[in-house]
């Protein structure tokens, strides 16, 4: 489990875990002023009217893109004995690839298979963004929501899959426009066992309109 969570008072599975990233406030007088210099040594026009605020504008975008918000991962007891796959898919992300500081966007689907608990379901889309939040790859990001709902929540099987657009790729080096890039992490029954493993990758892949 990463260092730079929090949830709570013990490392043993909670039922509600405050989930918080341990992260100072932005220096955004610091970054506006880094902006500049970068700015500057690409040799952009800051001196005029259109550009004069980017730098100011530029930092404020990086911060709110690195911006985790805390949130209780709210779980509720399976009282109607619920066996079956729960599956959100399409949940929309987007990240900064820590390579390049470029975005990639996309979206996650989750499934799992209840044992004691349930999730709200939009507890699933808030853990997205709390791991999309942060400069990152998109392999640990896949593997980061599947540990977190395998260790939290304890159901008998864990799927994820996230398919992502890289700009670092699409609109740089290669320029390989319309590519995606898809990662997978399974857990439990959804890994192991085969029937279970099939029907989650083939709901994964049903896409509106289908």
């Amino acid at each position: 489990m990463s260092q730079s969570l929090l949830f709570g008072e013990s490392s043993a599975v909670q039922l509600r875990p405050h989930l918080t990233s341990v992260q100072e406030p932005p220096d955004l007088a610091a970054a506006e002023k880094a902006c500049t210099d970068l700015l500057v040594a690409l040799r952009q026009p800051l001196a005029g009217e259109e550009m004069a605020e980017t730098p100011k504008r530029m930092a404020q975008a990086f911060a709110e893109f690195l911006a985790v918000s805390p949130f209780d991962f709210t779980t509720f007891p399976n009282t109607e004995g619920y066996d079956e796959l729960v599956l959100v898919r399409d949940i929309p992300l987007r990240s900064l690839c820590e390579h390049h500081m470029l975005p990639f966007v996309g979206v996650a689907h989750i499934g799992y298979l209840p044992a004691d608990r349930v999730l709200g379901l939009s507890k699933l889309a808030r853990l997205v963004e709390f791991f999309a939040h942060r400069a990152q790859t998109q392999e640990r990001l896949t593997k980061q929501v599947a540990e977190h709902l395998w260790a939290q929540l304890s159901p008998r099987g864990v799927g994820v899959v996230v398919e992502a657009e890289h700009t670092c790729m699409s609109l740089r080096g290669v320029r390989a426009v319309g590519t995606s890039t898809v990662t997978s992490a399974l857990f439990g029954t959804v890994r192991d066992d085969a029937a279970a493993r099939a029907e989650f990758l083939s709901l994964t892949r049903t896409r509106k309109g289908a």
